[in-house]
């Protein structure tokens, strides 16, 4: 029998087939009580390994019919909600292997040694950070051969129409966005999304009446402004422009510390720096962007609003913190601003999903021979990665909430028995009090103003399943034979 979960998040799946539906749900259900574990080791038998992999090498199942009821089921918890935060961005599938390579898998960087498949995802969250689902990834491989950008000079590729370059994920993500919001009228939609969606169609797209979902995109240009051959305007470009404003206010921002990937990186994003809290001063104006340049199309000018989030002193020898954030929402107030910047800082929450998925999930790491039943599984395992996160942010969003929301009473018991090595109480706990019961299990030290992370959620929530099912079995309520 499947998880309760699992049978409401999959209520509406639809293989054709009613023993694929069912054992979709039976393998979603195996596969979420151990993310970390293999296959094998997850469904517990033979029988069922062997049921769970003809599942994946079935033609009748594709990654988009296994994501389609968790995408209904996202819609029906964005109903309930007043905004929500649709953070996109893309991320590589690594599936290099030492030896045979999965068949159909693409290269991931210009040299060819990584192989594997690209998914950009378009995922909910609430403003304060709880995952809502994925609402649309789409996944997809290289072909092999010299890079587009080699084969191309520079001129070439600033010619080359949109519709013909990977970058145009990012105007159809902004387009599904705008379609959820018609879907849902009650709810305030903002989409987010990083420096690699700075693309003046994506800003144009945004901009567009009737507007249905307002957006927040950080750039990666200094782009030119409309007015810059007036011999009054402040500044020709849009950094000079904001800089040139007063400071709307300070604040105070924590930044975490990186190391540079590449030797031979210069971007001043990827250069090495020390976690520490930086002082920040914001400034905002309203600015038109002048059009790019394009072949056979003429682009209109731009009319946004924009954000500029900058460090004034940095540590010495350190690189300054600075967010130039482009935006549809109102700024005209220093409150309207501060929201600007929350919304954004959301995004952050998409790269702990992917995180979830790869290193909780381990969805690199699923030994297929062939991409098509690789990317079968992912769509499982994109399932599998929202539970995990959603049990640990909600734990944080709704702390006095009833750990029955979440978990059966065998699982709450057995985990409060282990745990406080206590007869577990009539009355379940608080939900943010079993989470961090849960995160015990997985190795997290119980501390009052520390959360505990995703890792010791997942961890302990593989641990939990098996003191369930012990507790079904053995415990005070189990059935006697005899």
């Amino acid at each position: 029998m499947s998880a309760p979960w699992v049978m409401d998040e999959m209520r509406t799946a639809d293989l054709n087939d009613k023993r694929l539906d069912a054992r979709l749900r039976e393998v979603l259900a195996q596969l979420a009580a151990r993310p970390t574990a293999g296959i094998p080791a997850a469904c517990g038998g033979r029988a069922e390994m062997e049921a769970a992999y003809r599942l994946f090498d079935n033609d009748r199942v594709s990654f988009e019919n296994v994501l389609r009821p968790h995408r209904e089921a996202t819609r029906r918890r964005i109903a309930g909600q007043p905004v929500v935060i649709l953070a996109q961005d893309t991320t590589d599938i690594d599936l290099t292997r030492p030896q045979r390579q999965v068949l159909g898998a693409g290269p991931l960087d210009g040299g060819g040694t990584r192989r594997g498949a690209l998914l950009h995802a378009l995922h909910a969250f609430t403003p304060d950070g709880t995952p809502l689902g994925t609402l649309r990834a789409v996944p997809w491989t290289r072909d092999d051969g010299p890079p587009r950008r080699r084969v191309l000079t520079p001129a070439q590729r600033w010619a080359t129409p949109l519709a013909e370059k990977e970058s145009l994920r990012w105007v159809d993500m902004l387009r599904q966005a705008g379609a959820e919001a018609r879907r849902h009228a009650g709810t305030h939609v903002v989409c987010v999304a990083d420096s690699e969606a700075d693309i003046y169609e994506l800003l144009a797209e945004g901009m567009r009446q009737p507007r249905r979902a307002d957006w927040v995109v950080r750039a990666c240009q200094n782009r030119a402004l409309e007015d810059s051959n007036d011999p009054e305007a402040t500044a020709p470009h849009l950094r000079e422009r904001l800089l040139a404003g007063p400071v709307l206010f300070g604040n105070t921002l924590c930044v975490r510390g990186r190391r540079t990937k590449v030797r031979c990186c210069r971007r001043g994003r990827e250069q090495p720096r020390a976690s520490r809290r930086a002082q920040v001063e914001v400034r905002a104006a309203r600015v038109t962007l002048r059009p790019p340049w394009r072949p056979k199309q003429k682009l209109p000018a731009v009319s946004v609003n924009a954000v500029l989030v900058r460090e004034p002193k940095p540590p010495e020898g350190d690189v300054p913190v600075e967010w130039l954030l482009l935006t549809s929402l109102p700024i005209d107030t220093a409150e309207q601003v501060r929201q600007v910047i929350a919304y954004y800082c959301v995004r952050w929450m998409v790269e702990v999903f992917f995180r979830t998925l790869k290193s909780g999930c381990r969805a690199e790491e699923r030994r297929f021979e062939h991409i098509d039943r690789q990317l079968r599984c992912l769509a499982v395992y994109l399932i599998v990665a929202w539970r995990t996160l959603y049990v640990c942010r909600l734990g944080r969003a709704c702390p006095e909430a009833s750990c029955e929301a979440l978990f059966e009473p065998a699982e709450w018991q057995s985990v409060y028995r282990v745990v406080r090595n206590e007869t577990p109480p009539r009355q379940p706990p608080r939900l943010a009090d079993l989470v961090r019961m849960i995160a015990q299990l997985g190795g997290y030290i119980d501390r009052p103003r520390r959360e505990p992370g995703p890792q010791t959620v997942w961890l302990g929530l593989q641990r939990m399943h098996d003191f369930a099912l012990c507790w079904q079995l053995f415990g005070p309520g189990a059935r006697s034979d005899g």
